[in-house]
């Protein structure tokens, strides 16, 4: 099978389930028994596959691993009750006090939160517009280990310079994280610009129904972690590509205990079988969406930040790379409109947060999710009082336009 949703819905039946199930089915038990002592100790010491303890391996858990995997073309997966979990697990288990992380600056509200929280517990982290390399580059000293950047950001939809800053860490011998959430792996995969470890929250469109939490960190098999000082001696063994992912979840996952429950995967891997389906049905959306809210008068909306519109600064970049642009935007309305009004006169689009669902739904940026930041950091981001995120879900594109046209009429 070649085709992306034939291999997802299929990737369960590539090994073995019990009684012939079509699905992994849930395995909710937190411990496993072995018949034989020996074959208990070997699987604890790595020295063959199985189950021990339901914090760091499940088989519901591992299948979603393998699914994900395949998705991103990687070597393997490890997943988490949350994307936060996973992207602070990660950095826990692969960095120390000391080291120097490189971020773009445009980032989701809750990383940067994280980042700061890491920066002041010992780790270095300098915060650039990664959507030109040499920013980047001008930032490398030599403590530097890592490079983290997201695809599509949230809310402004920036696109860092991926490929070029792909090329500047294998130079470097960096590792180079990528978020890959907001183009979910249907559209990107980060692997086809030399990205180290890729990052996915799973509530988002992976999972696309709103219901659950979980994130996942690939490892893509392209860095060298022979050459990193910080994996332990004690996973310093077998093949070294998979030192890194191991570390993440000996050190990571089982110390830090961020685990995703049997059920909650279960659930995402379900979901994730219609990733290609929605995600084509909202990408088409938010690209007509764009376009009604680009053709409104400067009375009704300032500006429209969406990468599938020419005049977005990195449109080709985006076309390059992902095809489709996405199903997140955001638009200014004009000053003289009142945002509360607007808002409240929306009758099909939700107001709430949270990302990828099949529903739309609009926040109000300023006001909530960069509130916490104070109007400094907002202004150096480049977020208005009047900017509004949109997170476009699989409706009939009709009726999404006709809600925003009759909400300008009425406010």
């Amino acid at each position: 099978m070649k085709g992306f949703t034939s291999k997802i819905v299929h990737s369960d039946r590539q090994q073995a389930i019990e009684h012939g199930a079509v699905h992994k089915p849930v395995h909710d038990s937190v411990a496993f028994s072995f018949e034989d002592a020996h074959e208990l100790a070997a699987v604890f010491q790595g020295k063959q596959p199985g189950y021990t303890y339901g914090r760091q391996v499940n088989p519901t858990v591992s299948a979603l691993e393998n699914k994900i995997t395949a998705m991103e073309q990687g070597v393997a997966s490890v997943c988490f009750g949350t994307g936060m979990a996973a992207i602070g697990t990660t950095m826990f288990a692969l960095l120390r006090a000391g080291d120097h992380v490189v971020s773009s600056a445009f980032l989701f509200g809750n990383t940067t939160s994280l980042f700061n929280s890491f920066d002041r517990q010992g780790l270095n982290i300098s915060f650039v517009d990664a959507t030109n390399v040499d920013n980047v580059a001008n930032a490398i000293t030599a403590e530097t280990k890592m490079v983290f950047v997201e695809t599509i950001a949230n809310p402004r939809t920036q696109i860092a310079d991926l490929k070029a800053i792909g090329e500047l860490c294998q130079q470097r011998g960096l590792i180079y994280v990528v978020d890959n959430t907001m183009t979910s792996p249907y559209l990107f995969q980060p692997r086809s610009v030399g990205a180290s470890l890729v990052v996915n929250s799973l509530t988002k469109y992976i999972s696309g129904h709103g219901n659950v939490l979980g994130g996942v960190v690939t490892e893509l098999g392209t860095y060298d972690w022979g050459a990193f000082q910080n994996i332990y001696a004690d996973y310093r063994k077998g093949d070294s590509v998979r030192w890194g992912i191991t570390q993440i979840r000996k050190k990571g996952l089982r110390d830090l205990g961020a685990a995703l429950a049997a059920q909650a995967a279960h659930d995402i891997s379900k979901g994730a079988e219609t990733l290609a389906l929605r995600m084509e049905r909202q990408c088409s959306n938010a690209q007509a969406l764009a376009e009604f809210l680009q053709q409104q008068p400067s009375s009704s909306v300032e500006a429209v930040y969406y990468p599938g519109l020419p005049q977005h600064p990195q449109y080709q970049r985006s076309q390059d790379l992902f095809g489709r642009s996405g199903a997140i935007l955001s638009f200014e309305l004009s000053a003289d409109r009142d945002i509360w009004q607007f808002l409240n006169a929306l009758q099909v689009v939700i107001k709430s947060t949270n990302l990828g669902d099949n529903r739309s739904l609009v926040i109000p940026v300023a006001h909530t999710i960069y509130h916490e930041v104070g109007p400094k950091v907002r202004a150096d981001m480049g977020i208005a009082d009047t900017l509004i995120r949109v997170s476009v879900g699989i409706e009939d594109v009709e009726d999404l336009t006709d809600d925003f046209a009759q909400a300008f009429a009425r406010s």
